[in-house]
């Protein structure tokens, strides 16, 4: 089986679809994909589809949903039998089509323990992938080898097609795994940036940057390495321009200013700014320049949420 929750749902069994189209079932196929190879209790998926409650004889309205997806792996069990010649029919009843290995549509969608299991038969699953190579990268980055950090990353944001779980109706176990996969999503980005940023790659940032920082405009962590990208790329002015439209966005978004942090980094950045600067003439000593102390900046060395500075 082959499960994709990283973009619109999508299921396929021995090649052939399984993904309902009406909303409910799709629904509870999306839960129990989320929980590929785990039993979820019944309760559980009495909850997701009606979250203030299930109406009469909404036991038997979920068992229904289960036996449409039941015939729609029988189906495509059938058709990939058909399709690989091995001359197998099927009635057209739940649970004729069979695989070579034993595989029928009750024990890939089986009853158990006062729930459901999907039984994905060690098929692939894009959650899991993503959460290994993004495991990968993290350790590849406790290690300081940035390039195979860089390149694990990379991978584990590439198996993201849209948002998690997109266009099925969501109730609060699907909300809640939405949010925790968005949030593993933004952490290995954060990552892949200071990896990219640690290898030396300002100037080949700056445009990725410059388009997450617009679809994520209240993101400070992603600001602070945007503005570090400008910084050593030549572009202070740039990078305090940056600050400016998130202080703005931030004002919007709830009345809030940027955190501590942050304002240290801007801080710093005018120092940058500044010493850079020819120096003035003293009023009190005309055509005598004033000395100019060596500038170190104050972020060298240190760290924003992620971002190499």
């Amino acid at each position: 089986m082959d499960v994709r929750i990283l973009g619109g749902l999508s299921v396929c069994e021995n090649g052939v679809s399984i993904t309902p189209t009406a909303a409910a079932p799709r629904q509870v196929l999306a839960l129990l994909a989320a929980s590929a190879d785990q039993v979820v209790p019944a309760t559980v998926l009495m909850a997701e589809l009606w979250p203030s409650g299930g109406p009469r004889g909404a036991r038997a309205e979920l068992h229904a949903h289960i036996t449409g997806l039941r015939a729609l792996i029988a189906a495509a069990l059938h058709d990939g039998d058909r399709r690989a010649g091995e001359g197998r029919t099927s009635d057209g009843r739940t649970g004729e089509g069979r695989t070579a290995d034993g595989r029928t549509a009750e024990t890939v969608l089986a009853a158990q323990s006062g729930g459901y299991r999907l039984d994905t038969g060690g098929g692939s699953h894009d959650v899991g992938r993503f959460e290994r190579a993004a495991g990968a990268g993290y350790r590849a980055m406790e290690a300081g080898d940035l390039s195979r950090a860089a390149l694990r990353l990379g991978e584990a944001l590439a198996l993201w097609r849209g948002e998690p779980y997109e266009g099925v109706a969501a109730g609060p176990r699907l909300r809640a795994e939405t949010a925790r996969l968005a949030a593993s999503r933004m952490s290995v980005l954060d990552q892949w940036v200071e990896a990219q940023l640690g290898l030396g790659k300002h100037a080949e940032m700056v445009p990725e940057l410059a388009t997450l920082v617009a679809r994520h405009p209240v993101n400070e962590a992603l600001h602070a390495q945007f503005m570090v990208a400008l910084l050593r790329s030549g572009r202070t002015e740039d990078a305090l321009d940056v600050y400016q439209r998130l202080c703005g966005a931030l004002l919007v978004d709830g009345d809030r200013e940027p955190s501590a942090r942050l304002r240290r980094l801007y801080r710093s950045l005018l120092t940058v700014r500044d010493g850079a600067r020819p120096p003035r003439v003293p009023a009190q000593a005309p055509g005598v320049w004033a000395r100019t102390p060596r500038l170190v900046p104050a972020f060298a060395g240190a760290s924003f949420a992620g971002a190499p500075v």
